[in-house]
């Protein structure tokens, strides 16, 4: 691909980063050929200069590399101005370059160094060939440079004509937009007209309506009032029938509860009372035992043989003592049922709760461990071991007391209900 075709492809920005870097490449290999030509002519120089005049060595080079610094210059500026030098600087890049050439390898080629002459010749050659190579570049730079200014004068003069057309067509567009309002605003006062008669017809329309509709209000409010005053008559005669059932429920309801207190009342006066006769048998069974220790620790004499000693009095061995009285009576619900037992248990442990005000009431001696109303002893009250007292008496009494508690409190409220009733 040549250089024209390949910047054919690309945009302004991309060519002018191109030129750039043609140049700073260009000026790189520039440097470095002038540098190394410097230390390569010098040795040469010096070995065909006088002695005296040894320190003019590096003149030469130097002067030779000038020359080639201004034909790259003076070709980069021609070029992007878009002309030609003509023959004069071919030739004077080309003379530069031979001159470089030969003054680099002369030293190796004096010394048949064929290897040396080949790797000095490589700046010189580098620089000649780049020195041509960057002339056709800037030139195909130019060029796309040239097409990329023409083009966006095209484009410019493109948006331009458009820009025009789009004008006129406004212009245009605005025209009979103007024409279409004109003819919108003469239809506008046509209908308005219309409309405003058609508005006088329906106002006279509705103001008869309005008074047929305010005659037909007013009956339809005669005959409202009379049948509110019926349904009025008739809510309050079902209010006072209403409010006679309620009375009635409430004392239906009222004597239910005292003749169930009375029940419950009788049943605590019997279990006050069996628990009175239990309470009579454990003390006589108490003074019965009592007594029984006293005359079993009475000396008892026995008859002395007409043969033997005197006769003498014999103690007899005292009796184990008897075991202290336990809080548990094996026989306090004797002649109960099961389910008799723990209702008479049951209203005991309630009288117990409620004589208790101790906020830590489980801390109470009744209700402490070894108290009478322990879980423990309850469930021995019944009959059953300790821990079904613990898991399932005592739990059971305190939920049942619960209960109790919050249906005497519903009952209080509704008596304080009725009575407010």
């Amino acid at each position: 691909m040549t250089p024209s075709s390949y910047l054919a492809t690309k945009s302004e920005a991309d060519v002018r980063a191109a030129e750039r870097v043609l140049a700073w490449g260009t000026w790189a290999i520039t440097a470095g050929a002038i540098l190394f030509s410097v230390l390569t002519v010098t040795p040469l120089v010096q070995s065909v200069t006088p002695a005296a005049w040894q320190w003019t060595a590096p003149i030469l080079p130097i002067v030779v590399d000038a020359a080639v610094v201004i034909v790259i210059q003076l070709d980069s500026v021609i070029s992007r101005l878009g002309g030609k030098g003509g023959p004069w600087p071919a030739l004077l890049r080309w003379m530069t370059g031979l001159m470089t050439l030969l003054l680099n390898v002369g030293n190796s080629a004096l010394h048949r160094d064929w290897v040396g002459v080949a790797v000095h010749s490589v700046a010189p050659l580098l620089l000649i060939v780049t020195a041509e190579a960057g002339l056709a570049y800037r030139r195909a730079i130019n060029a796309a440079l040239a097409r990329i200014e023409s083009d966006q004068a095209a484009a410019v003069a493109q948006r331009n004509q458009e820009r025009e057309a789009a004008l006129s067509r406004r212009n245009e567009e605005q025209r009979r937009e103007r024409e279409t309002r004109e003819a919108a605003a003469r239809e506008e006062r046509e209908h308005n007209e219309r409309v405003e008669r058609e508005r006088s017809e329906r106002e006279e329309l509705r103001l008869r309506e309005e008074r047929e509709h305010a005659l037909a209000l007013e009956k339809e409010r005669t005959e409202r009032e009379a049948a509110e005053r019926k349904d009025a008559a008739d809510r309050e005669e079902a209010r006072i029938q209403a409010q006679r059932e309620f009375d009635l429920r409430v004392e239906r309801e009222r004597a239910q509860r005292q003749a169930a207190e009375a029940k419950e009342k009788a049943a605590r006066e019997e279990r006050d009372r069996a628990r009175g006769e239990a309470e009579a048998r454990r003390q006589e069974e108490r003074m019965e035992r009592e007594r029984l220790a006293a005359m079993t620790r009475q000396p008892v004499t026995v008859p002395a043989d007409k043969k033997a000693s005197p006769a003498v009095s014999v103690r007899l061995p005292r009796p184990a003592a008897a075991p202290v009285e336990a809080v548990v009576k094996g026989d306090e619900f004797s002649g109960l049922t099961q389910s008799q037992a723990q209702e008479a248990l049951f209203a005991l442990y309630c009288e117990a709760r409620d004589a208790c005000t101790a906020a830590d009431w489980e801390a109470t001696t009744p209700f402490a461990p070894g108290g009478a109303f322990c879980g423990s002893n309850l469930g021995r009250r019944l009959g059953r071991t300790d821990a079904a007292g613990r898991t399932n008496v005592k739990p059971k009494f305190e939920r049942w007391y619960e209960e109790r508690k919050n249906a005497d409190g519903r009952h209080d409220q509704e008596k304080a209900l009725v009575g407010v009733g």
